[in-house]
């Protein structure tokens, strides 16, 4: 009996039971009082059959038939064996015409054995792999969202660096969001303080790789991408969460370990935090880091050409027009008018945008000097805002609102009191009955 059927057989035997009335038992099931009637006498005449579909087991009168369901098999055996069921539909009216729906299909090539339904597909095994043998060789990156100050704060980001040959964190710092910048920040921060890794290893996150298929313009490269790339540093891209696993499991492990630690330091933002987390680094990296398999160290030191405030920002290439303006980010760049400025006209300037706010122009390495053109004349240039930082200036703009919400609700009762006294300084003298 299916579950349906047992729903009514319960409502029938309280009906026989008299603890229900066949009325309300019928209300209960969704059917008409003469349908109750009808199912009740059933179930007393016949028992629990009578209950059961006598259209189980039968064929339903829409359904192909067995010939033609045979001949569908042999020809995707014979042609199609490897194609999916959505393919082979397609083969099938377009080669045959033959119209089978794709499920229909799909569900006779599974049980023919020529397709295999996603329960059935034996799952992959991740396989565990080596570390690599030298410190700073593969370096795992990840962001981790999580409430880490528990219902102190909302929920935030840590951005985790991991040595894959010792396990060790190497760069630890809480982000308000997963972002280029917030990843600049930080990289800037390891390389300063180790040097240039082999590699980093990352998943397919927007920052770190251009998902989109049909992209036609940029060189492939994401902005963080460009900046590991200018500066020798390989980034490799894992396929599944398994396959960075070192940084996966630290991140399970300090959700667990630090969201205690700051518990009990009493931390409740990130800035706090974040001068927090060295201490804790030195402390987890000497409880718990292993020496690698080959004492060597492949962090390269940073040269005078690793330039970090020029290559890890935003940068973009804009084309000067002939009237020597350049436009990024929705902002019109005037070009100072000088004998060289001249011959850029239709050339690739590069806008860079640090991760401060302010703005360069640049032509093979040589700085720009510009002014800004402002269309709204009464907005001033510090009052456009970027969109990458878009949360911030909401937050200030809603903070302003509120504070001239407060003001105007202070003076409101003055200005109508004020309004009240004019009206009745104004009002006409009640006239004389008979006048």
């Amino acid at each position: 009996m299916s579950r349906r059927e047992v729903d009514r057989l319960k409502v029938i035997e309280r009906v026989l039971n008299r603890r229900l009335s066949q009325t309300e038992a019928a209300e209960q099931l969704g059917v008409s009082a003469r349908q109750m009637r009808r199912l009740v006498k059933a179930y007393l005449n016949d028992g629990t059959e009578a209950l059961v579909s006598r259209k189980r087991g039968k064929r339903s009168n829409n359904a192909y038939s067995n010939g033609f369901k045979d001949l569908v098999i042999r020809l995707v055996t014979a042609h199609y064996a490897d194609f999916g069921p959505t393919l082979a539909a397609e083969k099938l009216l377009e080669r045959h015409e033959i119209t089978v729906s794709r499920e229909t299909l799909r569900g006779w090539m599974s049980d023919a054995g020529l397709w295999k339904t996603r329960q059935k597909r034996a799952q992959r095994a991740y396989q565990p792999r080596y570390r690599r043998e030298r410190h700073g060789e593969l370096i795992q990156i990840d962001g981790s969202e999580h409430y880490w100050f528990e219902d102190r704060a909302p929920k935030c980001t840590l951005l985790v660096y991991v040595d894959d040959a010792t396990g060790k964190l190497m760069e630890l710092r809480f982000t308000e969001t997963e972002s280029t910048f917030d990843y600049f920040h930080s990289t800037k921060r390891y390389l300063k303080r180790h040097g240039k890794p082999v590699a980093f290893y990352s998943d397919k996150h927007s920052v770190f790789r251009v998902n989109q298929k049909d992209a036609t313009s940029g060189n492939g490269l994401t902005q963080f991408g460009r900046a590991l790339h200018d500066l020798n540093i390989d980034i490799i891209y894992a396929h599944s969460s398994q396959a960075k696993g070192r940084v996966e499991r630290m991140n399970l492990t300090l959700q667990d370990r630090l969201v205690k630690e700051l518990r009990l330091a009493g931390i409740s933002d990130i800035e706090t935090a974040n001068d927090f987390l060295p201490k804790y680094v030195e402390t987890f990296n000497r409880k718990f880091g292993k020496a690698p398999l080959v004492d060597t160290d492949m962090h390269r030191p940073l040269t005078e050409l690793d330039d970090l405030e020029e290559t890890l920002c935003h940068q973009e290439q804009r084309t000067v027009t002939n009237n020597l303006t350049v436009q990024y980010d929705k902002v019109l760049y005037l070009l100072e008018d000088n004998r060289f400025t001249r011959t850029l006209r239709r050339k690739k300037a590069t806008v860079f945008d640090y991760p401060d706010g302010t703005i360069s122009i640049k032509f093979e390495g040589r700085s720009l000097p510009y002014s800004t053109f402002d269309k709204i004349r009464h907005v001033k240039q510090a009052d456009i805002v970027d969109n990458k930082r878009l949360g911030a200036a909401l937050a200030f703009v809603q903070e302003k609102q509120k504070e001239m919400n407060t003001e105007r609700s202070k003076k409101a009762p003055a200005r109508r009191g004020q309004l009240r006294l004019h009206k009745q300084a104004n009002r006409p003298a009640n006239p004389v009955m008979g006048d």
